[in-house]
């Protein structure tokens, strides 16, 4: 229902009668003309023309392109950079992990600054320091000058995401929006891609000592051209009027999510360590009770009734699970294939290959389709992640003792890799599309930039919960048995755990809709 405000602007609210429902920003609702909002309702770039929709998007896919070569690019240098700086396991994960951390901390926060204050400042803002982070990474003299880039770098990635996916909230009609969601999820995976064949050639081409930098430096010109871009074609602030911001609700959800993130690290004490679970789950009901307070008077970080939406509750469970265990595939088998069989980086690139396009192919396949079948495409995408590394798990059972490391390639190769990780690349693509055009669907497009921030948050809480667990097992493994091919099966099983999760998840969904139908 509606109602208006002081301004004579039509408000949306969202929630039951327990009077817990709150107004949204005052952004007038725009009518479509075969998809196209009218143009004196479309949002404004700077010099005052409507912001064209198709061009916006295609800057957002380059800055989400940029954003997950970072991830991979890392992951096949990780093995070069350990031996330079002489790294411990904690500080391996704190480079991977660290930079999940920050961008998933900031998500919510910069999402809900876009909406309230215009996305294109915010957004030009997170590529700038992303390029500075990375230049300072490039340049790192010790391993702890490098962590602390990272985790500059994931600030950057964290502001400017959210912008992305609120102007596509904003710009498209929710039956449209599988197609730019499609090229999103495709612009992850073509990352994935690209990342390791070009850090391998990379790291290949400038030596152990100089080519890991190249890794962080290769962002720079990508990262200016994006920035200017953006700063051209991205929406500026609709409403004259700003509301204040909910800084003390943003400080509590980054205290409370940032505490429990500190459980994975192996460098606190054991008291300590534990000691980091209720302080975060205190700070997070904190923040449920100090958002339900401040909805009554102002526009709170995050608005909590989005999870009352059955499709967006779900979409970022199941996010949080799959991305659980797709971002701790990349790392387990880039050590696995690199420490366990001992090829260089470039062949474990080009291993991971099949991985990435068969996302790339999934995600493409599946974002014109999301808004029609999503529920089926998530659940057959889960089972056939599932079922690819499965084989890849069988594949390996059957491999060539460790001393024989090349032996044991053509098999792994043919069968898992070239099998198991193409049948896992293609259900991912058919799960993220459909998923977050879903889990985006009934969400008003005033409130765009703080859900895509949380939904993007659940997908690199459990990326990086992900990497920290399997690089827990992996290790762990490693110590028990000594035996890189039994310590490889442990994690696999793991993340073949977190599909299962959110594959059960689907089906319960589906199985209760057909039923209430």
């Amino acid at each position: 229902m509606g109602s208006a405000n002081a301004y004579g602007v039509q408000r949306t609210t969202l929630g039951g009668p327990d009077g817990f429902g709150r107004r949204f920003p005052a952004v007038p609702d725009c009518r479509m003309n075969n998809g196209e909002l009218d143009a004196a309702e479309a949002p404004r770039t700077a010099s005052g023309r409507p912001v064209r929709r198709w061009p916006a998007a295609t800057v957002g896919v380059l800055a989400v392109f940029l954003g997950g070569l970072n991830i991979s690019l890392l992951v096949i240098a990780l093995p070069t950079i350990r031996s330079v700086f002489d790294l411990s396991p904690s500080g391996q994960q704190w480079l991977i992990s660290g930079y999940f951390l920050t961008f998933g901390l900031v998500l919510v926060p910069a999402g809900r600054y876009g909406d309230l204050r215009g996305r294109r400042n915010v957004f030009v803002a997170g590529i700038a320091l992303f390029v500075v982070a990375s230049t300072a990474a490039g340049f790192a003299p010790s391993g702890t000058w490098l962590i602390v880039a990272r985790l500059a770098q994931g600030v950057g990635v964290g502001m400017a995401l959210p912008q992305v996916f609120g102007t596509v909230q904003r710009m498209f009609a929710a039956r449209e929006r599988g197609r730019p969601l499609g090229l999103l999820a495709a612009a992850v995976s073509a990352s994935r891609l690209a990342g390791p064949v070009l850090g391998g050639v990379l790291v290949t081409v400038g030596g152990a000592e100089q080519g890991w930098r190249w890794i962080f430096l290769i962002n720079v010109p990508i990262g200016i051209i994006v920035a200017a871009f953006g700063w051209r074609l991205f929406p500026v602030a609709e409403r004259d009027q700003r509301s204040e911001l909910d800084l003390i609700g943003a400080l509590l959800l980054i205290c409370g999510l940032g505490l429990l993130w500190l459980m994975q690290g192996e460098q606190w004490p054991g008291l300590l360590r534990w000691l980091f679970l209720p302080a975060g789950v205190a700070m997070l009901a904190a923040f449920v009770l100090w958002e339900r307070s401040y909805a009554h008077r102002g526009e709170p970080i995050f608005n909590l009734n989005l999870f009352r939406i059955r499709t967006f509750a779900l979409g970022a469970f199941i996010a949080t699970f799959y991305f659980a265990g797709y971002d701790a595939i990349y790392y387990l088998l880039s050590e696995y294939l690199q420490n366990g069989l001992g090829h260089s980086e470039l062949v474990a690139g080009i291993a991971l290959m099949p991985l990435a396009l068969g996302t790339v192919v999934g995600s493409v396949a599946a974002g014109a389709k999301a808004g029609r079948v999503g529920r089926p495409l998530i659940a057959v995408g889960l089972a056939f992640a599932a079922v690819g590394l499965a084989v890849l798990l069988v594949a390996d059972l059957f491999l060539p003792g460790p001393n024989s490391p090349h032996a044991a390639t053509l098999p792994l190769l043919l069968v898992g890799l070239g099998g198991g990780l193409a049948t896992a690349g293609v259900g991912g693509g058919l799960v993220i599309a459909p998923n977050q055009t879903l889990a985006l669907s009934h969400v008003p497009p005033a409130e765009g930039g703080s859900a895509g921030g949380m939904l993007q948050t659940g997908q690199r809480f459990g990326g990086g919960v992900g990497v920290a667990v399997v690089g827990t097992a992996l290790f762990a493994s490693l110590e028990n048995t000594g035996d890189w091919l039994l310590a490889f099966r442990i994690p696999m099983a793991v993340i073949i755990g977190f599909f299962v999760t959110a594959l059960v998840a689907a089906l319960i969904d589906l199985v209760t809709r057909s039923r209430t139908h």
